[in-house]
């Protein structure tokens, strides 16, 4: 895609189907004349009038306690400098965004139009009553230092320089764990920071605090060496200034242990490096080209321990693993401030978590067989879900001993539990799958590549690196659907199963299917007129290994997609029935809901097998299966046949299966609230359990289920998941969106890596 069409898409992104990306959503009722009263006159003056006697009081009545501002004027924005309040906009709204998936904090983005440092910190002063912390964002050098230390001293809510102190806390945290693994100690270490920016300073503070002694450190502006001989030096400046006699990186870089690059794209060459001190410890953090490029850095010095900005290396030192976790902890102990003790019981948190098993979930998401702390993991992984239950305790704890709590924590596994639960409204799970697809993509067939939808979605499998898309269909239709999305022609392989180009392929396949079909009734004519249509020509090119997978449905009812694939793929070894499964992002979590598509009315037996298959599914994905058979009856309520056949077939899987967490047969309700569960069926295997997974007792069921969900309560979709067969096929719904197609290319990569590791396995 060239420049034109990314800004494009871009642009679009942020303006539809409705501008920008965060908004307000009520928390309370609002239906009827009654709950508006309450909302508003004459309720509202109740709270209001317990506020005025203790301001306190607007934690317990207000969003105060989970409202963050993150306030800007501008003037310092990603790469883009000095832009203005206005265009810094959608860069604040971001921020929120991350503050709400990663943490649950809810942001109202604030842009102020001043450089005037007075006119700024009165302004925040003035609007703070409204929040329970301040995120300043993009604020430039030396003012960005006031405006911080004046208003953490002049206010009684945490306030956090993200700029300076995220990128910090990160990486002391990876400092820490490299320099264990260095077996060198901090005190003892030569470290070169190049740049003296907010964030250069701010870290370079932080590691003095983790015990780096001042002579030891050297740091750099664009004019060379900060020496304490030198003129005109700035307060942060001079607090760094060396008394060494050097004036150059290079000079700098001799012998040095530890090498922290917050300035520009490549800075540092390999002689530089290669006059590091053994066992060297790099962090180019410069964005989006570090100060030297990580292939180069690690071929030049195989003992290196490397860190950089960047996702596409190992040990990203990214801000997104300490920001939203810092501050919640801090709003859930009320602290009056974000204070040294808490950023340090950060850096404690994020490196022990780097040094504990990790948990499978990562591991798929990243691709790895097995992440373990070592030279390319030495900071946790921004998916890690642990993050969210170890951070906040960790910041929430220093606060209350650093004496900055007003609301203490009492009860530390229950907070735990609550912190957990918070996170039940994330879509982590899309971005899991994305990862574990993009590790190791795969050739994946778009058979109905000829409808704009469906060449959008393949676009973007190729331009993200998920798949490698082969486009399928009318070869013209599609050459001029290219050129309106200005997708290059030139990078994909399209392919018309009727043209005189794939004669050859054709009559080979046909060939193929009628000595497998001969005598089932389909003659070599049948076979030659088959082959002309996109599913089972498709459905050819996996059976004989010339794609990995196939992916079929938008246009067409689904009985009809799925007719050939059964024909000519086949089911598993070992499998007699195929389900499918529909993987939903609801607001409480993954949610897994079976069977969706594909068997109309299944016996005891049968749901059993979904059951098994769906567990199966749900651990591809890195989860423990938390599953409940649902029905309209709850445990022998009713003796119809329609309840009777889920409760037997609960009892072939704890026969079967007795390792399995399943229960039912269960209401709906019953299956998905804990409280009412162990309330009224305190017997169940699935109390005090978190289901993720439903399996229902008929089609219609399921399917009117997540569709539902889907429609309204706007839950993302990834489905129908075909289960049981013997290659990767998968076929949407009719009529699926871009991002559905999109997330279903994923999940056909990563269905086609695990049946080949399977394959390897019995080879």
């Amino acid at each position: 895609m060239s420049k034109d069409s990314k800004r494009r898409e871009a642009l679009v992104y942020h303006a539809k189907p409705k501008p920008g990306k965060i908004e307000v959503v009520p928390t309370k009722k609002y239906s009827t004349q009654r709950d508006l009263a309450l909302a508003y006159s004459p309720g509202v003056a109740a709270p209001c009038l317990e506020i005025q006697k203790d301001k306190e009081n607007a934690y317990k009545y207000t969003s105060k306690g989970n409202l963050v501002a993150v306030i800007s004027n501008g003037t310092a924005v990603l790469g883009l400098g000095d832009i203005g309040p206005e265009a810094s906009k959608p860069v604040m709204e971001g921020k929120g965004l991350l503050f709400k998936i990663f943490a649950d904090i809810d942001v109202f983005d604030i842009e102020v139009d001043t450089k005037d440092v007075e006119e700024f910190i009165a302004t925040v002063k003035n609007i703070a009553p409204t929040f329970g912390g301040i995120n300043l964002e993009d604020i430039k050098a030396p003012e960005a230092f006031e405006i911080e230390r004046r208003l953490k001293a002049e206010l009684d809510i945490p306030v956090m320089h993200d700029d300076q102190h995220g990128t910090a806390i990160i990486s002391a945290a990876a400092l820490i764990n490299a320099l264990e693994l260095a077996k060198k100690r901090i005190d003892k270490v030569k470290i070169v920071i190049s740049g003296a920016g907010a964030a250069a300073v701010s870290c370079t503070k932080l590691y003095k605090a983790f015990g780096a002694k001042p002579e030891n450190i050297v740091m750099l502006d664009s004019k060379g060496v900060i020496r304490a001989d030198r003129q005109n030096l700035s307060v942060e400046k001079l607090e760094f200034a060396t008394k060494r006699k050097i004036d150059t990186l290079k000079e700098a870089m001799k012998d040095a242990d530890v090498f922290v690059g917050l300035s520009i794209a490549d800075i540092v060459d390999v002689p530089m490096l290669k006059s590091m001190a053994k066992r060297p410890i790099v962090f180019a953090m410069a964005n989006p080209d570090p100060e030297i490029e990580y292939d180069l850095a690690v071929s030049a010095r195989k003992d290196l321990i490397m860190a950089t900005g960047r996702s596409d290396h190992p040990n990203q030192v990214n801000n997104v693993l300490g920001f939203p976790f810092i501050f919640r902890g801090a709003l859930d102990v009320r602290a009056t401030k974000i204070n040294e003790e808490m950023k340090m019981a950060a850096v404690k948190a994020l490196a022990k978590l780097a040094k504990d098993p990790v948990p499978e979930q990562v591991n798929i998401a990243y691709g790895e067989t097995k992440l373990q702390f070592g030279p390319e993991y030495i900071i946790p992984k921004p998916f890690d879900p642990r993050l969210i239950a170890r951070v906040p305790p960790a910041v929430a704890k220093a606060a209350m001993d650093s004496g900055v709590a007003r609301h203490p924590i009492g009860d530390w596994e229950k907070y735990e539990e609550e912190l957990l639960e918070r996170m039940g409204n994330d879509n982590k799970i899309s971005r899991l799958l994305m990862n574990r697809a993009k590790s190791d993509p795969r050739r994946v067939v778009f058979a109905e590549a000829d409808h704009l939808d469906v060449l959008k979605a393949a676009q973007i499998v190729q331009e993200e690196g998920i798949a490698i898309p082969i486009l399928m269909g009318n070869k013209e239709v599609i050459l001029e659907l290219m050129t309106e999305i200005d997708f290059d022609p030139a990078t994909t392989t399209i392919i018309d199963p009727k043209s005189n180009e794939q004669s050859r392929r054709r009559d080979a396949y046909a060939e193929v299917y009628w000595r497998t079909r001969s005598r089932k009734g389909v003659t070599k004519f049948d076979a030659q007129r088959l082959m002309r249509e996109r599913n089972y020509f498709g459905a050819m090119m996996v059976n004989e290994g010339d794609t990995d997978a196939l992916l079929s449905g938008y246009s067409r009812a689904y009985p009809s997609v799925v007719k050939p694939m059964l024909e000519l793929i086949g089911m598993a070894k070992g499998i007699d029935r195929v389900a499918a499964t529909n993987l939903m992002n609801t607001s409480r979590g993954p949610l897994f809901i079976s069977d969706t598509s594909i068997n109309i009315d299944p016996s005891a037996k049968d749901l059993a097998k979904i059951a098994l298959m769906t567990a199966r599914t749900v651990r591809l994905f890195g989860m423990e299966p938390v599953i409940a058979m649902i029905s309209y009856a709850n445990f022998g309520s009713s003796k119809h046949a329609n309840a009777r056949k889920v409760k037997e077939a609960v009892e072939m899987l704890h026969k079967a299966s007795p390792e399995l967490k399943v229960d039912g047969e269960l209401q709906i309700d019953f299956a998905l609230n804990k409280d009412m569960l162990q309330s009224k069926f305190p017997f169940s295997r699935l109390v005090g359990k978190k289901v993720n997974t439903l399996i229902y007792p008929n089609l219609e069921a399921a399917n009117s289920t997540y569709k539902l969900l889907k429609e309204l309560n706007k839950a993302d979709s990834i489905g129908p998941i075909m289960m049981g067969m013997n290659k990767p096929v998968h076929i949407f719904q009719l009529g699926a969106s871009v991002e559905e197609m999109v997330n279903m290319a994923a999940v056909a990569v990563i269905d086609a890596q695990e049946k080949e590791k399977k394959l390897s396995k019995t080879k």
